[in-house]
Formats: C-alpha cells, sequence, structure tokens
C-alpha cells in the first residue's frame, strides 16, 4: 500500500489567539477561548473521537452487520499543571442495529491497537478506555 501523502497544516494569526486553519482538503478557525472555532486541546479530543468512530463504523460495516446509527462520546481529564496535556480518556460508543457485541469489541481492538492514527500519534501512557452500547 503506498504511503498516505503528509498532512499539511498552514495557520494564520487572525487576532487575539485565534488562527485561520488551511489543511490539505478543508479549513477550520482554531480558537484558544473555544469561541470562534474549537480549542487545539478540543480539536484533538474531537480528531481523536472521530478517528476512532470511523475505523469502527467502517471495519462494522465491512463485516456487512446492519449498523443504523453510531455516536461517540468522549470525556478527556487534563493534568492540572503545563502543560495540561490529557492524562486520562474515556471514550463510549452507543451503537443502534443488530450488531453483535462481539464485533464491536473487535471493531474497537482493531481501531485502538492497529488503525487509529490519532491514538498512536499520541502519548500511550494516558489511560484510554473505550466502551459501548448496542441496542438493536
Amino acid at each position: 500500500m503506498p504511503a498516505k501523502p503528509p498532512t499539511v497544516a498552514d495557520l494564520t494569526w487572525i487576532g487575539a489567539l485565534r488562527f485561520a486553519a488551511a489543511l490539505n482538503n478543508s479549513s477550520l478557525t482554531l480558537d484558544s477561548a473555544g469561541t470562534a472555532g474549537p480549542s487545539p486541546v478540543d480539536a484533538l479530543a474531537a480528531a481523536l473521537a472521530g478517528c476512532m468512530a470511523t475505523d469502527v463504523t467502517d471495519i462494522i460495516v465491512k463485516a456487512r452487520h446492519p449498523l443504523r446509527a453510531l455516536k461517540s462520546h468522549l470525556v478527556a481529564e487534563r493534568a492540572d499543571t503545563d502543560p495540561r496535556r490529557f492524562v486520562r480518556v474515556t471514550l463510549h460508543f452507543t451503537i443502534e442495529g443488530e450488531v453483535p457485541a462481539h464485533a464491536v469489541e473487535r471493531a474497537i481492538a482493531l481501531s485502538r491497537d492497529k488503525y487509529c492514527s490519532v491514538w498512536h500519534s499520541m502519548r500511550q501512557d494516558i489511560a484510554f478506555a473505550v466502551t459501548f452500547d448496542v441496542a438493536a
């Protein structure tokens, strides 16, 4: 499999602690205060949840399970002192459809252990728990 092209982010300061971020194929505003757009840390949390949700969805669908809906809820606790990094992350998936629990467990394990590039780009000493519910 060929290597993915590099991810490129060009940021331009637009005042206060806000930056216009131009990415490979999209853009957003990063705002330290989290009002004009996500803060950098909020964007990281969304990226982690989004990466794993994408993987889990893809794996379940490719296994031909009847997935109707998937939601994720991430809570990230931060250190009390600088750099105030994530120290504990809990990610919960709520899944609708007749998807067997073992298929969800397998999808989560594959995402966490092999596929989620966001998780693998972070410090691996973060306490990271992933749970799920399936509603048929």
